[in-house]
């Protein structure tokens, strides 16, 4: 054995890895009890960490190839209506990501970046909710909107606490 890291069965690995990681938050999350105070479709989005990773460490297309697993894992486990919302969600929270960080100030600010990719997540599962319902429900905007940043803040700086760990994937 070579202990080649990179090359195609490398990155394979490390992209099956990464989801799993993905996967194991989402379901994670999903075990987390619903606070009463805290309004409806409120959630933390600890798998969007992974999904970060994976754009600002590999590059818009593993991120883009994150977001569009995730969304299929939220088909297999949860309902069409949730896996489109996934996936609207996560690809617009992406592509947002991909271009802030291409500002030189913000390419290494992954907390406002992580807000960035938060706020256009909230965004597009409100425009999947709309285009899937024909119900316009913009009256919620300023959920989620504070919920975005709230959430946005939190998991970028986890993001900050993690990456050494998630690196050390790719160097082992």
């Amino acid at each position: 054995m070579s202990g080649k890291k990179s090359g195609p069965a490398w990155e394979a690995a490390l992209m099956g890895m990464l989801f799993a990681m993905a996967m194991a938050l989402s379901f994670a999350e999903s075990m987390l009890p619903v606070l009463p105070m805290l309004p409806p479709g409120f959630k933390l989005g600890l798998s969007n960490i992974i999904t970060m990773y994976a754009l600002f460490m590999l590059g818009t297309k593993k991120g883009l190839t994150i977001a569009v697993l995730k969304s299929f894992f939220v088909l297999l486990t949860r309902a069409p209506m949730a896996a489109f919302m996934s996936l609207c969600g996560g690809l617009l929270s992406v592509c947002c990501m991909a271009l802030a960080s291409r500002i030189k100030p913000l390419e290494k600010d992954y907390m406002l970046l992580s807000v960035f990719g938060a706020l256009a997540h909230n965004f597009g599962q409100l425009l999947a909710s709309v285009a899937y319902t024909s119900t316009v429900m913009f009256y919620y905007l300023p959920v989620l909107v504070v919920s975005g940043i709230i959430m946005g803040i939190i998991t970028g700086v986890v993001l900050r606490a993690v990456m050494p760990y998630i690196n050390k994937l790719r160097l082992s």
